[in-house]
Formats: structure tokens, sequence, C-alpha cells
């Protein structure tokens, strides 16, 4: 049985995962729009399956190490549940981050494209905005209530709620501020603009907690483990 990981395992866990999250989302739309021909259908569909297999993957194999979130708003919720101590957090949310900028360097250099590069792509507005809250609010939900019910199920529901999540939100479902952010140095089919982010990452924080209190409102107290007896 393994021991329980140190922090140094999990940061590493968090940034590996991360890395190669971002390395599949920019990739995967790289290489739909080069062979889609002009139909952005087939170019979002070449983007929307790889992410969502990856994420099946990435949670099976680096879950046991770090809990694989590979997302702030998922720390954030974890540091609200009191399961992480505020630097712990703060380690994560940096780790994933590094990670995530590391993920579209890799991407771009399988591509051949240039490494540093700034988003055009335009983001805004309500809907765009609305789309992240709920995109967010459903991941976040999807996570609790697996782990809660299902363990077992939560690699391939994350994996699902993903997939369709790209395709039933305007915004094609970031739900992710450090993917967000990443996004913005890329200027490929996945990319986001910069002074698009702050309004991605307000929202999905927001969805975050909403979420954590929908899940709360109607699962009720997370039962508490049994105290172990020790012998007098």
């Amino acid at each position: 049985m393994m021991q329980k990981p140190t922090l140094s395992q999990r940061l590493a866990a968090e940034a590996f995962g991360t890395c190669l999250l971002l390395a599949t989302v920019i990739g995967s739309g790289i290489m739909g729009e080069r062979l889609a021909g002009g139909n952005e259908a087939i170019a979002l569909l070449g983007n929307t399956l790889p992410t969502g297999a990856i994420l099946v993957v990435l949670i099976t194999m680096l879950g046991p190490i770090s809990g694989a979130h590979f997302n702030p708003a998922v720390t954030a919720v974890f540091l609200i549940k009191r399961d992480l101590s505020n630097g712990e957090a703060a380690a994560y949310v940096a780790a994933q981050v590094a990670g995530a900028m590391l993920g579209v360097l890799a991407a771009h250099a399988m591509f051949d494209l240039p490494l540093h590069q700034l988003s055009m792509k335009a983001r805004g507005g309500f809907s765009q905005g609305f789309s992240e809250w709920v995109a967010t609010l459903g991941l976040i939900s999807t996570i609790l209530l697996t782990l809660r019910f299902k363990p077992g199920t939560v690699a391939t529901s994350v994996g699902l709620y993903i997939t369709a999540a790209y395709w039933f939100t305007a915004s094609t479902s970031f739900a992710n501020p450090a993917v967000t952010l990443a996004r913005a140095f890329s200027d490929t089919f996945a990319g986001i603009n910069l002074a698009n982010v702050p309004l991605f990452v307000v929202a999905q924080l927001a969805g975050a907690v909403t979420a954590l209190g929908l899940v709360r409102a109607m699962t009720g107290p997370e039962p508490q483990p049994e105290p172990v007896l020790t012998e007098a």
C-alpha cells in the first residue's frame, strides 16, 4: 500500500497533470483546426474528444497522489471544505499555473509554432461569463457528488462532463482558472484574449462556490470518519 504522498510529490503530480492537460487542449485544437478544412464544428470535435479522454487518464493515474485537481477552482473548494490548508492550496495553485504554462509551450513546440504568443480570440460578454459560471458549477457538482456517492466513477464522470460541456456552453467550458490563463498565451484555436481572462476567472470561482453551496443543500453534512478506538 502506498504511503501518504508528501507535499512535494503532490505538487509534482499537479504540475505534471496540468501540463499534460494543457498540451492536450492546445495540441488537439491545433491539430483539429489543421485537419478540419475550415469546418469549425469538426475542429471543435477534434478538440473536445481528446480533452475529455485525457481527463479520465490523468485523474485515474494521478488522483491517488494529489487528488488530481489540476484546477484552482477545485483547489479553492477543497480549501473551503478544510481538506487543504492555506499553504497547501496556494502551493497547489502555483503548481497548476506553472504546469499549465509548460503545457502550452510543449504544444507550440510539438507543432513547430512560436513558443511565446498572445491570443487574439475575443471571448467577452455576459453570455461567455455566464457560460463559465454554468460550466464550473456543473464540473464542481460532478466532482463533489461522485466523490461522495460513487468515488470510483470520478475520472469517467469528469471526462464525460467536460466532453458534454464543450458543446452545451457558449464558452466551450474552460471551467478552470489555470487553463484560462494559460490559453491566453496561445494564439491558436483554443486561445482566449488576455483581456477576457478576468471575466472567466471570476465566473469560474463564483460557479465553484455556488456548486459547493448547492451540493451541501442537497446532501447535508458530509459523514465524519469513525473515531479510531485504542486500548487504554
